[in-house]
C-alpha cells in the first residue's frame, strides 16, 4: 500500500508541476499580448485558462481520494494537503495571467503599455514567469528553501511595481487618467501572481519539514 501511495502522490506532484508550468507560460504569453496588442494571443490565453481550472479540480479529487483510501499521517498527510492548497494558488496564478490578457483585449487595437514603460512590463513578465517555473521545479524535486528564494524574487517584482506607480503618478506623466488606471490594475496582477508563488513555496517548505517558514 505504501508503494502505491507514493506512486499516486508522485502523479499528483507531476500534475501540480504541470499547472505551475502552465501558469508560467500563460504569463509569458499574456505579457507578449499586452506589449504587442496581439488580440488573437490574448484570446488564446483567456481560453486556455479553463485547462488550469480543470487540472485543479483533478488535483483536488485525487487528493481527497488518497485521503479517504490511504489515511496518510504526519509528513504524508502534509504532502497531500499541500497539493490541495497549492493547486488553488496556482489556479489563481492562471486567473491573474488571464486578467493581464484581458487588459490587452480591452485596449485593442491600441497597446495598453506606453513605450516608456515597455521595458518595466517586460521585466515583470519575465520575473513572474521565472517564479512560476521555479515553483514547478520545487514541486518535482522536493527541494527545500524555496520560500526564502521566491520571497527574494518577489522583492524584485515589488520594486518594478513601485516603478510603474511612481511613473504614472509623476507630474510629467504624458498620458490620460484612463491609461494610468489600467496600468495600476495590470501591475497589481503581476504583483499578486508573484505573491501566489511565494505562498506555494511556503506551503511546500512546510510539507517537507513540518515547520512553517516565517
Amino acid at each position: 500500500m505504501r508503494e502505491g501511495f507514493q506512486d499516486d502522490l508522485g502523479r499528483l506532484h507531476e500534475r501540480l508541476a504541470a499547472m505551475a508550468e502552465g501558469a508560467a507560460e500563460a504569463m509569458r504569453r499574456s505579457t507578449r499580448a499586452l506589449l504587442t496588442a496581439d488580440l488573437q494571443l490574448a484570446e488564446a490565453v483567456i481560453g486556455a485558462d479553463r485547462e488550469l481550472d480543470e487540472m485543479r479540480s483533478r488535483c483536488e479529487e485525487e487528493s481527497y481520494s488518497l485521503l479517504a483510501l490511504q489515511s496518510p499521517v504526519a509528513g504524508d498527510l502534509r504532502m497531500v494537503l499541500a497539493v490541495v492548497y497549492c493547486a488553488e494558488k496556482i489556479e489563481r496564478m492562471g486567473d491573474l495571467a488571464a486578467h493581464v490578457a484581458s487588459t490587452a483585449r480591452r485596449t485593442h487595437p491600441e497597446a495598453a503599455v506606453p513605450p516608456e514603460l515597455e521595458p518595466v512590463f517586460r521585466e515583470l513578465g519575465e520575473a513572474t514567469s521565472r517564479m512560476a517555473d521555479r515553483v514547478a521545479e520545487l514541486v518535482r524535486t522536493g527541494a527545500r528553501g524555496g520560500h526564502a528564494e521566491l520571497s527574494h524574487a518577489d522583492e524584485t517584482v515589488d520594486a518594478l511595481h513601485a516603478r510603474v506607480l511612481a511613473t504614472i503618478t509623476a507630474e510629467g506623466w504624458a498620458h490620460d487618467q484612463r491609461t494610468a488606471v489600467a496600468l495600476t490594475l495590470v501591475t497589481r496582477f503581476y504583483e499578486r501572481f508573484a505573491d501566489q508563488t511565494v505562498s506555494v513555496a511556503k506551503r511546500l517548505d512546510f510539507a517537507a519539514t513540518g515547520d512553517l517558514p516565517g
